[in-house]
């Protein structure tokens, strides 16, 4: 064997990593959809409703915690926050609405929907930071001048 083939086990190994990343990555697109369907489910308490609305609406907005240009802390929010925020709202949801909406997800997981309605809070809230961010330093010079 040369120094430059891989070992069928050990290519085995790792394309059994990546399968369980794929699985990971689609299990986490069909809980953001459950999410969806639990926050418009009757019989979901208003708390779970909130953290459900506000885990999809980051989910699928286009503005992130951290920019992805920034080189591996861009893709952190990606990784931990969406997962960690699924984690709370999955206990915070009633099983029975839980299973209900993922079956349902599972079922319709080709239809992709874009969320202008999620997208537009996140963006407005951002305009919002932003522009008392800027009335801030404003006052700040106010008072130094």
């Amino acid at each position: 064997m040369s120094d430059n083939t891989i070992p069928l086990k050990h290519m085995k190994k790792r394309n059994g990593i990546l399968d369980k990343i794929k699985r990971r990555a689609g299990n986490v697109k069909n809980d953001v959809y459950a999410l969806y369907l639990a926050y418009k489910h009757p019989d979901t308490p208003w708390y779970a409703k909130l953290c459900c609305i506000i885990i999809v609406g980051y989910a699928f907005s286009p503005i992130d915690l951290i920019p992805d240009f920034i080189p591996v802390l861009g893709y952190l929010d990606d990784i931990i926050l969406i997962p960690l925020g699924i984690m709370i709202a999955v206990k915070l949801v009633p099983k029975k609405v839980l299973a209900e909406c993922r079956a349902r997800a599972k079922k319709e997981k080709n239809i992709t929907r874009k969320n202008w309605v999620a997208g537009s809070i996140i963006v407005a809230v951002w305009i919002t930071v932003l522009f008392l961010c800027i009335l801030w330093i404003i006052e700040l010079f106010r008072k130094g001048a």
